[in-house]
């Protein structure tokens, strides 16, 4: 009988698949490494001091969460040596497709040997809505669970190739994998696609997330944060973000809205949001990092889908 390991995208998804009851244990793995600077070097002593500064200085995350909720984890991952067959469950955003991509490079290093293979949700049949694992039944899970991806060598040499793009401080070289679909990851190209519309646009400094905020904002004129907070973590495509995530992007563009009870923008944030003015100026910080990239070094033309360095 071989010996297994869950690695999961989140606690509240950890919860659910302990109630499942499979075989193995389960570690969890806490990051969100599709925000701030990340090294390729996935559990180096270096990556994880990265990664607390930014969480630290953006998110307030405190030493002792950080060491107690991630690090902890981490530790019982490596020390997790013995398993044989290794069971990645993700989802199809962006949010766990650059978690996903960090954990194989992680284990294409240090678990040579184990079986790896995949459970990624996102498309149901007969349906148009693509769903997160915590959103489907059990039986559902068991299926999707049943009929999990094993991995070839070609496909994890593959991931820990674009995990290292992505940390490259170049995202043109992950503009031209975009059209490479000949892996098992069904998600991931939809995903760059929209890493890569989170660099500011030409038109008006802003990215494809932010100019949505103020869409929704002139949209729906939400009687509130807390709605306008709801409205975008329903409508979110490819995103998969929280609601911290949000409130760091909505508290950037501040000096756009008037008022948030009700939620109202301001004269210049309808002519930035019309494209008749450009807010790249007043948004530009040299130390925000997507990836190994720096945000503001880079420009996003919607016109024809494609990067261009500044």
């Amino acid at each position: 009988m071989k010996s297994l390991l869950h690695i999961t995208n989140g606690d509240s998804f950890t919860s659910r698949l302990q109630s499942l009851q499979l075989k193995g244990d389960v570690i969890t793995w806490r990051e969100m490494l599709c925000e701030g600077k990340t090294l390729s070097s996935v559990g180096s002593e270096s990556f994880w001091k990265t990664r607390f500064e930014f969480l630290n200085k953006n998110y307030k995350v405190s030493k002792s969460w950080f060491i107690e909720k991630t690090l902890k984890e981490y530790r019982s991952l490596c020390n997790h040596k013995q398993q044989d067959h290794i069971v990645l469950w993700f989802e199809y955003d962006l949010f766990c497709q650059i978690n996903m991509l960090a954990v194989l490079s992680w284990l294409k290093t240090h678990r040579r040997h184990a079986e790896i293979s995949l459970v990624c949700s996102g498309k149901v049949e007969g349906s148009s809505k693509l769903y997160g694992l915590n959103e489907l039944g059990d039986e559902k899970l068991l299926e999707l669970y049943d009929n999990r991806k094993v991995l070839s060598q070609d496909d994890i040499e593959y991931a820990d190739y674009i995990w290292q793009l992505y940390c490259s401080d170049n995202p043109i070289r992950l503009e031209n994998q975009i059209a490479n679909n000949d892996f098992q990851f069904e998600y991931l190209s939809d995903a760059l696609k929209t890493h890569l519309k989170r660099f500011p646009t030409i038109k008006n400094g802003l990215n494809d997330l932010e100019n949505h905020i103020l869409e929704v904002a002139k949209q729906y004129k939400p009687k509130s944060k807390k709605e306008l907070l709801d409205n975008l973590l329903t409508n979110q495509g490819y995103y998969g973000f929280g609601d911290t995530q949000y409130e760091r992007m909505i508290s950037s563009l501040k000096p756009l809205f008037s008022s948030f009870n009700p939620v109202k923008l301001t004269k210049k944030g309808m002519h930035v949001l019309k494209q008749e003015a450009n807010y790249y100026s007043e948004l530009r910080d040299n130390q925000m990092y997507l990836g190994g990239s720096l945000k503001y070094n880079f420009l996003y033309n919607a016109d024809t889908d494609r990067i261009l360095k500044l």
